[in-house]
């Protein structure tokens, strides 16, 4: 099974490049970042002298084994044990898109375990697929051509160092995208697999897949037009 885990880290926008470098000396891959907005009030905000609720995202990727480590220094050297801080947090990956991104999503430092073992009691998965800006489109066409409804894309920028990132040989772009596509774990192989194959690492999409377990799902459309709910108390 892999030890493979995504870390994100919800932090207000001026502490980003103080993360990013804490992120840099741990040897954490930071994969991509984005903008959001906290939803404190203006007296929450005033309470922990905060000036403002923009945040930025920073997602990357670590050995669940190294996690309680960086957990004690992310709480002790960055404070966010101090409240309004931030918050960090890790989400296990269920499966990726084959050796050669596994290797991009680990920076090198994972080969595929030699039994791949599936998370139980899980009939839906989300796949992630990290593209170059202005690439969804053979994303999300390679995806739907293997029987994927739809997705949603949530625009990004590289957390790598330079203007332009090189891995085994292949330019990768700082701006990109994130599509996420919510599938049926039978399901889930044939999606990866027309992604990678159209849109992958050697295309100009330069997408990398993963996917990470999902325990409950509404909203789902499915054959026949009924919605299916998994993992939903009854009443």
């Amino acid at each position: 099974m892999y030890s493979l885990s995504i870390l994100v880290t919800v932090v207000a926008r001026a502490d980003a490049r103080r993360f990013l470098g804490f992120f840099k000396e741990e040897k954490v891959n930071c994969l991509t970042m984005t903008v959001g907005r906290g939803t404190a009030s203006g007296e929450m905000l005033d309470y922990f002298g905060l000036k403002d609720s923009e945040k930025m995202i920073i997602i990357g990727t670590i050995d669940w084994h190294d996690w309680p480590k960086l957990c004690r220094r992310l709480l002790r050297k960055m404070g966010l044990e101090a409240p309004g801080t931030g918050v960090s947090f890790v989400i296990p990956v269920s499966s990726v898109g084959g050796a050669r991104q596994l290797q991009y999503l680990s920076g090198g430092k994972m080969q595929p375990p030699k039994e791949e073992s599936e998370m139980k009691n899980t009939a839906y998965e989300l796949l992630v697929a990290v593209v170059n800006q202005g690439y969804t489109d053979l994303a999300m066409e390679a995806a739907r051509m293997a029987g994927a409804g739809g997705g949603t894309v949530v625009h990004a920028r590289g957390g790598g160092a330079g203007p332009e990132q090189q891995f085994l040989g292949v330019s990768l772009a700082p701006e990109k995208e994130l599509v996420f596509i919510v599938v049926k774990a039978e399901d889930k192989n044939r999606l990866m697999t027309a992604i990678m194959e159209k849109a992958g690492l050697s295309t100009r999409a330069g997408s990398v897949v993963f996917s990470l377990p999902v325990t409950g799902v509404a909203g789902i459309r499915l054959e026949g037009g009924d919605d299916m709910e998994s993992g939903a108390p009854e009443d």
